[in-house]
């Protein structure tokens, strides 16, 4: 049974899911801020935010039918019936109160009895977030079902997770860190984008408005082309404005598999061949997040 669970934990899910991590906390350590109990503890509550999440996808998609034989994608755990819908509930429940207590124990570490407004604002973006991975698509309002769930991963997988991350190490922001954080943000709408385009057909079927649903398969490649590109350029901008040393370009190394799979992309017509794409793009964007950190901290 554990074995399953693991299955519906969907593992391959977790790099791209501490990239923004990454990114947020590699920028802080380049001034001489950082700190690994934050740095391990904002990472544990990353991964408990996604494996939540992917319970979630699995629970509601699976209640309400979207996951069926039409489904190109590897089988959910409710869909193959190994995990009962209680249980899935369950173990929802239990993940996200395992996350919130670690999300209150990153909070006390980042700032303590004397930053309590901070400690406030902290305490709710987490609360926003259990509620925005459960309610993607549990619910009648779920919002992966309405062409909302880009506008989501963005917020929470690029803004909040880089520039989260970097005001638990400096208690303080500003306008450039919002660049990586849109790469990243910009990279992982990309991932979802990817997964959509794979499952229109069998997203439309049942009533899964994604936005790829909504705007069909060109358009869906037009606007994953400006994703991708949007986020290079963007991260090209944050090191030229910082820049000290050639090292800095260092990310652009995880850019030459991103743009061999944009080709792949644009000359695909088969949407089943778009799966191991999902992966070579999660992996590169967690190496992106990576060699721009490492870059940053060297030069």
């Amino acid at each position: 049974m554990i074995k399953h669970y693991i299955q519906a934990a969907r593992l391959r899910t977790l790099p791209l899911s501490i990239s923004g991590i990454i990114v947020g906390s590699t920028l802080a350590h380049s001034q001489g801020l950082f700190d690994w109990k934050i740095f391990f503890l904002a990472i544990l509550t990353t991964i408990g935010f996604q494996v939540l999440s992917n319970f979630a996808n699995d629970y509601g998609d699976g209640v309400k039918g979207t996951d069926n034989e039409d489904r190109i994608g590897p089988k959910r755990a409710l869909q193959s019936g190994v995990i009962s819908p209680k249980q899935m509930l369950n173990a929802m429940k239990i993940t996200g109160v395992i996350t919130l207590i670690i999300a209150l124990l990153l909070i006390y570490f980042s700032f303590g009895k004397e930053n309590f407004g901070y400690s406030v604002l902290f305490f709710f973006l987490g609360i926003s977030s259990i509620v925005a991975a459960i309610k993607y698509t549990v619910g009648k309002n779920a919002y992966g079902y309405s062409g909302l769930g880009d506008v989501f991963v963005f917020l929470f997988f690029g803004l909040l997770s880089v520039c989260g991350s970097y005001f638990l190490f400096t208690k303080q922001l500003n306008f450039t860190i919002f660049l990586p954080a849109a790469s990243i943000g910009l990279l992982s709408a990309g991932v979802l984008n990817l997964n959509n385009m794979r499952d229109r057909e069998s997203d439309a079927k049942v009533g899964k408005n994604t936005l790829v649903v909504k705007i069909g398969d060109e358009f869906a490649k037009y606007y994953h082309y400006y994703l991708i590109i949007s986020a290079f350029l963007l991260a090209l901008l944050y090191v030229m404005i910082h820049y000290k040393s050639y090292i800095q370009f260092l990310f652009l190394i995880a850019f030459i598999p991103i743009f061999k799979h944009l080709y792949v992309v644009s000359k695909n017509m088969n949407p089943k061949k778009l799966d191991p794409e999902l992966k070579k793009l999660a992996l590169s964007t967690f190496l992106f997040a990576i060699l721009l950190g490492l870059g940053t901290i060297l030069a």
